[in-house]
């Protein structure tokens, strides 16, 4: 065996391992997401399990744009080639990182706890088996009135953002809970 055929053996070798590295952390992140998707009253926990589609779906739990998504996904791969694609992947992974410091609000985590989004898989292993209840009663985002940022994407099984006006956004499959609406004919009032 020569040198080229045992640095292709090792390369080969090397490349078959990351396949398989990087299939488990797929598996085993799409499972935590599915069940943080469940939590928020998500339905069909399929979703966590479609690449792209997962990740617009956690970003409109965290109240942010879905779409933002692929505007990062799409200027990644399309500047990548001048080399500043990059910078969409950071600001893919930031973006992300907000949406998990929302969530985490709505799971009742502290401020700190976003810190464990630099291990994405981590976070959501931790959130997924938390016992805390998801909370949609949570103030609205400081961005609720951004044109950009703001999620006013509606799909259906997955919840919405709380309104600017400090509404709470019906929860999928459950009651729609918001301002108190004054009754037709109040008490006391002449008909």
């Amino acid at each position: 065996m020569d040198i080229y055929s045992g640095m292709l053996a090792a390369y080969m070798a090397a490349l078959v391992g990351m396949v398989i590295v990087g299939a488990l952390v797929y598996v085993v992140t799409a499972f935590f997401m599915s069940k943080v998707f469940a939590k928020a009253g998500v339905q069909g926990t399929w979703k966590a399990w479609v690449p792209v589609y997962n990740f617009m779906v956690f970003f409109k739990l965290g109240d942010l744009s879905p779409w933002l998504v692929l505007y990062c996904f799409g200027g990644a791969i399309l500047l990548s080639w001048i080399g500043i694609g990059f910078i969409f992947s950071l600001a893919l992974f930031v973006g992300g990182g907000v949406a998990a410091y929302r969530i985490g609000m709505k799971l009742g985590k502290e401020t700190g706890f976003v810190a464990f989004w630099l291990i994405p898989p981590v976070w959501l292993g931790i959130v997924a088996f938390g016992k805390e209840p998801w909370n949609s009663a949570v103030a609205p985002a400081q961005w609720a009135g951004n044109a950009f940022l703001a999620d006013r994407t509606v799909w259906d099984g997955v919840p919405m953002q709380a309104a600017a006006t400090g509404d709470v956004p019906p929860h999928a499959g459950g009651p729609v809970v918001g301002r108190p609406v004054a009754p037709e004919n109040p008490a006391g009032a002449d008909a």
